[in-house]
């Protein structure tokens, strides 16, 4: 019977990010979009932005999609959808779809992949870009710990578990 008890425990504990909160400094270089298309992509990516930003502050819950509780996934799933994209409800699946990219080509509105739990090699986070402002990264995304927060990949933790960028736009 304790098998049982022990599942949502390891799920609950490599679920979607962890407490630490430090920074160091790490420049990358800013891109725009030139194209009518990207115009379009810009107007889509402030609308998924503005939307994930209004969870600000929400509480984290495994599994949540709602006010009432969020996890990573489910905020990207659910500002996505908002706008009239479907993505999958998984990080790991998330991280399948879309252009794999490098930091220096990032926009608003692009994903960003983690493997906060060293010792399995799956994408277990997921957090949506904000800003890319002279190589100053921020996202937002949610944490076991502090729930729906912007949080900048130059903190040591996101950077070292940081794993992989795409656009999905």
């Amino acid at each position: 019977m304790k098998k049982y008890y022990l599942l949502p425990l390891l799920l609950l504990m490599i679920a979607c990010g962890s407490k630490q909160n430090t920074r160091t400094s790490r420049t990358t270089k800013t891109t725009t979009r030139t194209t009518s298309s990207a115009t379009n992509s810009n107007a889509r990516a402030d609308q998924i932005i503005s939307y994930a930003k209004s969870f600000e502050g929400v509480k984290y819950r495994y599994g949540g999609t709602s006010r009432s509780g969020m996890d990573c996934s489910g905020l990207i799933f659910t500002a996505f959808k908002q706008a009239g994209l479907q993505l999958p409800r998984v990080s790991r699946d998330m991280a399948t779809r879309g252009k794999a990219i490098s930091l220096s080509q990032i926009n608003p509105g692009d994903l960003l992949f983690f493997q906060t739990n060293k010792s399995r090699n799956v994408i277990n986070h997921v957090g949506l870009i904000v800003s890319n402002s002279g190589g100053e990264i921020s996202f937002i995304h949610a944490t076991t710990s502090r729930g729906v927060i912007v949080s900048k990949l130059t903190e040591n933790y996101w950077r070292s578990a940081f794993v992989g960028a795409r656009r999905v736009l």
